[in-house]
């Protein structure tokens, strides 16, 4: 639509659906040099939805459970990252720009170095974006020249060199074109001790080339007026189609079923990171509220056993569904109230966007992609469309939800109606978001 043809290239990983496997055809078979061993790679094309996919196939790397967090990760990507610029010139397709994710695809940036003589590669750009700088696959210095096949001149504080060993995150911060991460404020915050996970020197280094935009949704995935999962579909004009789902998620729970009762959901990792150890603080002191919790998620042990503990104390307060169930997230947000998301980091989080889609208002903490998508209620001027506090205390994710249960306790057909309105009326699509990818790729062409 904005005149931007994306190719998409990905492993071909075991647990891709049998379905898309039938779909894909092999478009091109080669041998990828690495270090000193030669390896089949096999390229295969799948047009879904309008974009072409390519799968970069190996089965003795990927053809098995999962996707990453094996012993052999370094060779793995290594593998794949050469297989990429190997396979470009034998596919029907010449890129403009090449937008590397994360550590995984990291070392593109730094092998294309050796590709520049070559007149198809000479010009490609480069853009790296950060999903999670906390993850930066960092492996034995022995991989620079076994598996990648670069020289010790890249092995230097401006290169690859991450304390003494090899880090792909480093290479696409230090030689992509660009960089970019999920959202302005966590482009700020990497550039700091606390956040930066050792890097914010490279990151302030290289601030002008580092820019923050915001993840969207798929709006049709999360759309509540059409959501097959839900009880009742309903959109912002229609309000008490929405306390039906709230009713009906009640009952299929084992909760008390009261429409007048505040519920607060939370679909999420159960982990530090994600606030957990705040909410374990205070959960007591949360459950002497008007109000009934449901998690939903898989994590840590601690705050598993934590909320299976809280159920079976309160089990009309509190439901605890430790896995992941697609259909009943759907759910959760379509009946909650508010939508809990203290973490400690986010660096966009998609969660308290899907939330304020389905009228749940979202209590976060004013970090990474939170602060910039949660604007805090200010009762003064009736603005805003979810709750949040500043610091990581314990006691300030307290107040703040006793804040949000008094106003929808106070104002629920007031001002917090009107809240629910404009949370749910927000545009949350890739639409502004492609944009701003597209304005970036043409400046990127420019330079």
């Amino acid at each position: 639509k904005l005149g931007v043809e994306p190719r998409v290239v990905l492993p071909k990983y075991g647990d891709t659906p049998a379905g898309y496997e039938k779909q894909m055809e092999l478009v091109h078979r080669m041998s990828i040099h690495v270090g000193w061993r030669n390896q089949y790679c096999g390229v295969l094309k799948l047009v879904h939805e309008g974009v072409v996919f390519y799968f970069i196939d190996n089965e003795a790397h990927f053809k098995r459970p999962g996707t990453y967090g094996f012993f052999d990760d370094g060779e793995r990507f290594a593998f794949f990252n050469r297989a990429v610029l190997e396979a470009l010139p034998f596919l029907d397709f010449k890129p403009d720009v090449i937008h590397c994710h994360d550590w995984h695809a990291g070392m593109i940036p730094v092998l294309l170095t050796q590709y520049r003589n070559q007149a198809f590669f000479s010009r490609i750009k480069t853009i790296f974006t950060i999903h999670n700088l906390q993850y930066q696959g960092v492996f034995s210095k022995s991989i620079l020249g076994d598996l990648l096949g670069l020289g010790w001149e890249h092995f230097n504080v401006n290169g690859v060199e991450y304390h003494d060993q090899v880090s792909f995150m480093k290479g696409g911060l230090n030689y992509a074109n660009a960089l970019t991460t999920v959202s302005p404020t966590y482009a700020r915050e990497i550039q700091t001790p606390f956040f930066g996970a050792d890097l914010e020197g490279v990151l302030s280094r290289r601030q002008s080339f580092l820019s923050g935009i915001i993840n969207g949704i798929d709006v049709e995935e999360w759309n509540p007026q059409a959501d097959p999962h839900l009880a009742r579909n309903y959109t912002w004009r229609s309000s008490k189609r929405k306390a039906e789902n709230k009713l009906a998620l009640q009952k299929e729970l084992g909760l008390e079923e009261d429409p007048n009762i505040p519920l607060l959901g939370m679909v999420t990792r159960l982990a530090r990171q994600k606030g957990l150890d705040l909410v374990a603080h205070v959960l007591e002191e949360i459950l002497e509220l008007n109000l009934q919790i449901v998690v939903l998620g898989t994590g840590e042990a601690e705050f598993e056993q934590m909320f299976g503990h809280f159920a079976g104390l309160h089990p009309k307060k509190v439901s605890a569904n430790i896995r992941f169930e697609n259909a009943l997230a759907h759910r959760i947000y379509a009946a909650s109230d508010l939508f809990l998301m203290p973490s400690l980091f986010e660096p966009c989080g998609l969660g308290q966007l899907i939330a304020m889609r389905y009228g749940s208002l979202p209590v976060v903490r004013e970090t990474g992609g939170l602060k910039d998508t949660v604007q805090p209620y200010n009762q003064e001027t009736d603005q805003g469309n979810g709750f949040s506090f500043a610091n990581y205390n314990a006691h300030e994710l307290l107040f703040t939800v006793q804040r949000a249960v008094a106003l929808y306790e106070t104002e629920k057909d007031g001002a917090w109606k009107r809240m629910v309105a404009r949370a749910m009326r927000a545009d949350f699509s890739w639409g502004q978001s492609a944009q701003r990818y597209k304005e970036l790729y043409d400046n990127v062409l420019k330079c």
